[in-house]
């Protein structure tokens, strides 16, 4: 998690759903230097931060009566029930669960007696953002904010927890944004360069089609042909009167995309294109190629869907932001979102006893209002294969690999994106590829030839330990417990200073992940127009590309039935019970047997393929015979 991400509160968090709650250090009872942040000894302090800089952080407020908001979700998305498809307006929302505006303006006032400015209070009445210089955050928390250097870049961050008035505690349920340390990774894979491998060529669609029918050139026209989206096209269904939303953690040069589109022969509107900066907005950096390809794919999908893209600064504050900034403006329909980390990251026993698991909550809250407001919501499921800490904690530093799920995929409330080879064939120096069907995405194919480095490159995919098994996975065939013997463990003491073992839980019925998956494999991956990195490049691909893939293809489904589906995950899982696989069906069943480097494609749901991959049509028909 690197530094603090967050002021620690002085009661438990409100964490809902979350497997276990984890004890509050009492802040009003913590003197301000007995509680050091764990990573200070891996880090040079620089000193403290220039006293009349302005920094800002948000307090999460916490949901009311959230088991009557768990139920009422529910309702609205049962068939049948009174309340199915019953979506609330933000006010709605705000009147219902969210603080009273008396308390609200309690808290307000709380906030300027401790010099502090109030900026901005969301729609939704559950975000709060605040601002203030460094010195008069030092001296309303009682804490010490300096500039640190780690790993070659330098951030800002309190030395200690800080100390927060009582008045505070009851409704707040975290606050962050003190910090400006990096909070997530996008989850993006380029094609590997291995012995016989040339780099991936470019090639663009014939006139007169959108499509390549070239792996790692595959564009938004071949993701339609793949998944049979072609017959809602031909009635006419292209998104128009929808708008899809992307949550993002870089900025990017949205005349990329239209050159994507115009590249590649597809019409799209002038101007589709809206960016709402949140927390002052990211940064065009690395990152930038994840936010281009999100808007390529998500409006290809959908072109002729309105596009909002919610971009602001990596770091806590800015990503639990945009989510509430997303939701609170409740403009988009649908939304997705490709950068995360692993889940286990949060707890207390990967950060030296200091617990992050009230970002979580806080994150929670905002995917259920989401689901409230029937704003469907997708994520990618990941990268690094059912073993989600390799990519950040690779084995060659001395870490241990255990069996683990990214979030925000892993929340209850997301649907989770995940990914698959599709068929093709190739020649390498070592030998040949010939995958004649359908699989999860995984290199063990490269690695079964002799190529090493790629464990575990793959999609994502496995069980929470954290989230307990949501009410639509209950009685699903395939369903699967956390395994036993999982550990992480930091061997060399890069961490913290001494090593240390985190035993994860065993047996643990919690939520599965991945939901529904589509084309990941770079190999068998896509074009992205960007011009930082010169125009067109081939052979990009990760579960990045899904998570768009299906907010577009929510907004054709939202254009067909007519109305927003909202959060899908309850009724795909009815679906595949009651309808199941076929070319008829809305489902495609992947069962080769084939892994995620763990987790089996059996028949029916496993947690390396999902449920397996849509039918777009055929869901879109059932979906629309639900309403």
């Amino acid at each position: 998690m690197g530094f603090w991400k967050h002021i620690a509160v002085g009661l438990p968090a409100a964490i809902g759903l979350l497997a276990w709650q984890v004890p509050g250090v009492d802040a009003a009872s913590v003197q301000a230097d007995t509680v050091q942040n764990p990573n200070t000894q891996n880090a040079q302090d620089l000193g403290p931060a220039s006293a009349g800089e302005t920094i800002t952080a948000s307090l999460i407020l916490k949901v009311q009566n959230e088991q009557g908001l768990e139920n009422y979700i529910q309702q609205t998305e049962t068939p049948g029930n009174p309340n199915y498809h019953k979506f609330l307006t933000t006010s709605q929302f705000a009147a219902e669960y969210a603080p009273s505006q008396q308390v609200i303006q309690q808290i307000v006032g709380d906030i300027h007696q401790l010099g502090l400015q109030v900026d901005q209070v969301d729609a939704d009445g559950l975000d709060i953002q605040v601002s203030g210089t460094v010195a008069q955050f030092d001296n309303a928390l009682n804490t010490t904010i300096d500039n640190f250097r780690a790993d070659g870049h330098e951030f800002r961050a309190p030395k200690h927890v800080p100390h927060i008035p009582n008045v505070l505690l009851n409704s707040v349920l975290a606050v962050v944004g003190l910090d400006t340390e990096q909070a997530a990774q996008s989850l993006t894979v380029k094609s590997p360069n291995v012995n016989g491998a040339s780099s991936p060529q470019v090639v663009l669609p014939k006139s007169g089609s959108t499509a390549t029918n070239t792996p790692g050139s595959y564009t938004v026209g071949d993701t339609a042909n793949m998944y049979d989206i072609n017959p809602l096209y031909q009635k006419g269904i292209t998104g128009k009167g929808e708008t899809v939303g992307i949550v993002t953690l870089s900025d990017f040069n949205p005349s990329d995309a239209y050159a994507y589109w115009s590249g590649i022969g597809l019409k799209t509107p002038a101007n589709r294109i809206r960016e709402v900066q949140v927390d002052g907005g990211g940064q065009i950096d690395a990152g930038s190629d994840e936010t281009t390809l999100d808007v390529e794919q998500a409006g290809g999908i959908a072109p002729d869907a309105n596009i909002v893209v919610y971009d602001a600064p990596n770091t806590d504050a800015g990503f639990i932001d945009a989510f509430y900034q997303a939701v609170s403006d409740n403009v988009a329909d649908s939304l997705s979102v490709s950068w995360g980390q692993p889940e286990i990251d949060y707890l207390a026993a990967m950060n030296n006893g200091v617990d992050y698991t009230d970002e979580l909550a806080a994150f929670n809250q905002a995917f259920m209002e989401a689901a409230a407001q029937g704003i469907s919501m997708f994520a990618a499921a990941g990268d690094s294969g059912a073993y989600d800490t390799a990519r950040d904690f690779p084995p060659s530093d001395g870490f241990t690999t255990p069996l683990t799920v990214d979030f925000p995929a892993s929340d209850p409330y997301i649907t989770a994106a995940g990914g698959t080879t599709v068929p093709f064939s190739a020649n390498f120096q070592l030998g040949a590829v010939n995958i004649q069907k359908e699989r999860p995405w995984a290199w063990d194919y490269l690695q079964n030839l002799g190529y090493t480095g790629l464990f575990p490159i793959g999609t994502g995919g496995g069980v929470s330990v954290i989230w307990p098994r949501p009410w639509y996975q209950m009685g699903i065939s395939g369903m699967q417990n956390s395994a036993s013997g999982q550990a992480f463990t930091d061997s060399q003491g890069l961490l913290f200073g001494t090593p240390f073992t985190y035993q994860l839980p065993a047996n643990f019925a919690g939520r599965n992940v991945s939901d529904l998956s589509m084309d990941a494999d770079p190999e068998t991956g896509y074009l992205v127009y960007d011009s930082a990195d010169g125009g067109w490049v081939a052979g990009y691909g990760g579960t990045s590309f899904v998570a768009p893939q299906l907010n577009g293809i929510a907004a054709l489904i939202d254009q067909f039935t007519g109305s927003r589906v909202g959060f899908i995950n309850p009724v795909l899982y009815g679906l595949q019970k009651t309808l199941g696989y076929g070319s008829d069906k809305p489902f495609n069943d992947l069962s080769d047997g084939s892994t995620n480097w763990y987790y089996q494609a059996v028949p029916g749901y496993d947690p390396a393929s999902g449920i397996g991959t849509p039918n777009v049509a055929n869901l879109a028909a059932a979906l629309k015979w639900l309403h």
